[in-house]
C-alpha cells in the first residue's frame, strides 16, 4: 500500500496512490509505504528518484547500521515501533528516508517510511494531524511527531499494565489463593513482565532515534527544544518501567509463596495421617506375631478387641492433634 500525505492549510492530508500517474498529482511531504510491492516501489524511484534499500527493515542492532546519513544527503533512521497486541505483542521495524540537501530531487523535503504493517502510532498522528490545524510544518516535522507519538503510545501503555496488575494485587493479597488462581495470576505476570521489557527496549530504541536526530542538527531551534522533551518524557517512562518490575517482582515472589503455603498444607495432611496410623499398625503388627502363647488369639472377643485398640489409637492421636490446632 502507497499512502501521500499533503499539507494544506496546515492540516495533513492522505491520499492512497494506484498508479505513476496519480502520484505524479501530489507534492507530499510524506509518502508511507506499508508492505510495499515491486511496482510501487518503482513508481517512487522512477517519480522521487530514491532507490528503497532490499535491506530497509532488517534487525540489526548497531547504531551505524540503523542511523546514519548518506554522501547524497539521505537521512537514514531505522526505529521499531511498538504494538500493543493481548495475543502478540512486538515491535515493528520502519524505515524512514529523508533527504534535506539534494534540492534536484523531487524527494527533497519528503519523508519516506517503510514498513511491513500497520502501526497504531501512525493512524495516531493522521488522526491528531487531521484534527489539529499546525501540528505538522514539514516533513521533520512528520518524523518528530511520530517518535513524540510513540513515547505517549508507550506511556498508555505502561498505565494499562499498572491498572492489570493493580487488579492482580488485589487478588494476591486478599489470601485464599488456590492453585488455579495462582497459575492465572502467574501467567498475567509473565505478560506484563514481558510487555515491560518490550516497552523499555522502545524506549531506548526512540531515545536513540530522537538524539540522532538532534546530533545531525536537522531540526529548527522550535524543534529541538520539542526533541529535548520527547527525551525527559522517555527518561520518565524508564523511572516507571523500573517501579512496575519491581512491583512484578513482588507479586511473583507474594504468588509463590502462597503456592507454598498451599502444598506445606497437603503435606501436613499427610504427615499427620501418617503419625495418627503409627499406633494402629504397632498394633497390627504385634498380632500378627507366629508366637504359640498369645491369650488374645484363643478367644472370642480378640479380634473385635483388636480391632477396638487400633480405632481407639488412631482416634486419640487426631483428638491431640485438633485439641493443639495443627489440624487447621
Amino acid at each position: 500500500m502507497l499512502n501521500v500525505f499533503t499539507l494544506a492549510n496546515g492540516r495533513l492530508f492522505q491520499e492512497e496512490i494506484e498508479s505513476l500517474e496519480e502520484l505524479a498529482k501530489f507534492k507530499p511531504i510524506w509518502v508511507d509505504l506499508e508492505s510495499p510491492t515491486t511496482e510501487e516501489r518503482r513508481w517512487v524511484r522512477q517519480h522521487f528518484g530514491l532507490n528503497i534499500p532490499d535491506d530497509a527493515m532488517d534487525e540489526d542492532i548497531e547504531e551505524s547500521a540503523r542511523f546514519f546519513e548518506e554522501d547524497n544527503g539521505e537521512l537514514h533512521i531505522r526505529s521499531d515501533f511498538l504494538i500493543d497486541d493481548d495475543e502478540q505483542p512486538r515491535a515493528v521495524r520502519v524505515a524512514f528516508i529523508l533527504n534535506q540537501h539534494n534540492t534536484e530531487l523531487r524527494g527533497h523535503g519528503v519523508l519516506f517510511s517503510i514498513h511491513d504493517e500497520d502501526v497504531p502510532v501512525f493512524r495516531l498522528l493522521r488522526m491528531r494531524a487531521r484534527r489539529m490545524p499546525g501540528l505538522i510544518e514539514d516533513a521533520k516535522e512528520v518524523l518528530l511527531k511520530l517518535f513524540d507519538a510513540d513515547a505517549e503510545y508507550s506511556a498508555d501503555t505502561l498505565e494499562d499494565i499498572y491498572d492489570d496488575l493493580d487488579l492482580v494485587s488485589r487478588q494476591v493479597l486478599a489470601g485464599d489463593v488456590t492453585d488455579n488462581k495462582a497459575g492465572e495470576v502467574l501467567a498475567a505476570i509473565a505478560r506484563h513482565e514481558d510487555m515491560s521489557g518490550r516497552i523499555r527496549r522502545n524506549v531506548m530504541d526512540t531515545r536513540r532515534a530522537v538524539s540522532f536526530m538532534m546530533r545531525t542538527r536537522m531540526l529548527s531551534a522550535e524543534q529541538f527544544e520539542d526533541a529535548r522533551q520527547i527525551l525527559r518524557d522517555l527518561d520518565s517512562l524508564d523511572s516507571h518501567t523500573a517501579f512496575l518490575f519491581d512491583k512484578i517482582n513482588f507479586l511473583m515472589d507474594a504468588t509463590v509463596g502462597f503456592i507454598n503455603i498451599n502444598q506445606n498444607k497437603i503435606i501436613k495432611i499427610f504427615s499427620v495421617a501418617s503419625v495418627a496410623l503409627l499406633p494402629p499398625t504397632l498394633i497390627a503388627s504385634i498380632y500378627g506375631m507366629n508366637f504359640q502363647h498369645m491369650p488374645e488369639l484363643s478367644q472370642t472377643w480378640g479380634y473385635p478387641a483388636a480391632l477396638l485398640l487400633m480405632l481407639a489409637s488412631a482416634v486419640g492421636p487426631m483428638l491431640y492433634f485438633r485439641k493443639r490446632g495443627w489440624l487447621k
